[in-house]
């Protein structure tokens, strides 16, 4: 069986922080997700983005008409073990260029 070698270098550390606060008497909730890392780390990271950005998702024989290709960054090997489980991945379908039905663009500025 093959070794698989993680695809970064470096120090990462992706996770989500929940927040809460009152504002006139109502509770607000909202999260952030933090990406932090080294030098090394963060240009790894900038490397592996880029590369599923440049990526020919027609040119995959394997990957299915209407699937998005995606990376998944593992806790304790591709990134540090108090991160989340992250994956990396396009938005855009194969075949059609479709996003998913749950993404609402930002509003023009």
């Amino acid at each position: 069986m093959k070794k698989h070698k993680s695809k970064l270098i470096g120090h990462i550390d992706i996770f989500v922080a929940d927040h809460e606060d009152e504002f006139e008497g109502e509770i607000q909730k909202w999260q952030n997700v933090l990406i932090h890392g080294d030098p090394e780390g963060l240009r790894s990271f900038a490397k592996l983005l880029i590369k599923i950005a440049d990526l020919n998702q027609d040119s995959i024989t394997a990957l299915p008409i209407g699937a998005r290709e995606h990376i998944h960054l593992q806790p304790d090997f591709d990134i540090s073990k108090s991160s989340a489980d992250v994956i990396v991945g396009r938005i855009d379908a194969k075949g059609s260029g479709a996003f998913y039905d749950r993404y609402m663009q930002k509003a023009k500025q």
